[in-house]
């Protein structure tokens, strides 16, 4: 009876095993693909060229695993195994990692708590501007507006006149990247073309004096647009470490899966 009870929980391990990483060796396959469609691709954008070499190593890196785990299932060896574990530990860990590096990073108050100074001060001891430091800096910056001039993303903004404009709901990246601030007090003509008035903006602030008509810049250089899209990374963040925590949970069944499997293949070897 025990026997066939430790046969069962062999191939329902093995199983287990074998179809989730049959699902991630499709995943790769697709990811590993799209990288390389992207390379050969001259039409892609810069905005899509960016997402080339994370897909490409990721698609790497699962093709890898899913292999290990598959020949292991498959054909019981438990040294390949033993491997598949230890990346999947490995994964754990950096998953783990990322996921609390992300709460820091995007917590303003857990980050206080952490570096004793305060959100607006740019100090590299403050994890808030991590952000603001490595994501949005000078060089990151330049692609991110690429992005924004390749996805044409202002002139999807209703193109109201006079009064009806202020009618619409802009999107607070929209509002800050695509017209100058409202405070500046610059004469509208459309969505994306305001111009200063003789007497000048009505704020001496030098928001106002970067703002151009010329759509391939509009107010892409201006602080409230990098402050903007600097919220909306954090936000993106917070729902990247829900979905990494949810992650980290399945990795963990799997691997404990892989453990039953390991330990009842080096049992049978036995």
């Amino acid at each position: 009876m025990h026997t066939k009870t430790q046969r069962k929980m062999v191939r329902v391990s093995n199983f287990i095993i074998t179809f989730l990483n049959c699902v991630t060796l499709l995943v790769s396959l697709v990811a590993i693909g799209f990288s390389i469609w992207l390379n050969f691709n001259h039409s892609a954008t810069l905005c899509q060229k960016v997402l080339q070499k994370p897909l490409l190593i990721l698609g790497v890196c699962l093709l890898v695993v899913s292999i290990l785990g598959l020949v292991g299932s498959l054909c019981r060896v438990s040294f390949v195994l033993w491997i598949y574990l230890f990346l999947l530990f490995l994964l754990i860990v950096g998953l783990l990692c990322f996921t609390l590096f992300a709460i820091l990073v995007t917590n303003k108050n857990v980050s206080k708590a952490l570096s004793g100074r305060g959100y607006k001060e740019i100090k590299s001891g403050d994890y808030t501007n991590w952000l603001q430091k490595y994501v949005v800096n000078e060089e990151n910056w330049e692609e991110i507006k690429s992005c924004l001039v390749d996805t044409k993303f202002c002139q999807s903004i209703p193109t109201g006149k006079g009064a009806d404009f202020y009618k619409y709901r802009l999107s607070h990246i929209q509002s800050s990247c695509c017209k100058p601030p409202t405070y500046c007090g610059l004469e509208f003509h459309n969505a994306t073309y305001w111009t200063m008035p003789k007497a000048g903006p009505a704020v001496a602030d030098n928001d106002c004096k970067i703002w151009s008509n010329v759509q391939s810049e509009l107010c892409f250089n201006c602080q409230s647009c990098k402050t903007s899209f600097l919220d909306h990374i954090k936000r993106d963040w917070k729902t990247c470490s829900l979905v990494n925590l949810g992650l980290l949970l399945l990795v963990l069944f799997v691997y404990g899966v892989g453990c039953c499997a390991f330990r009842n293949t080096k049992s049978k070897g036995k």
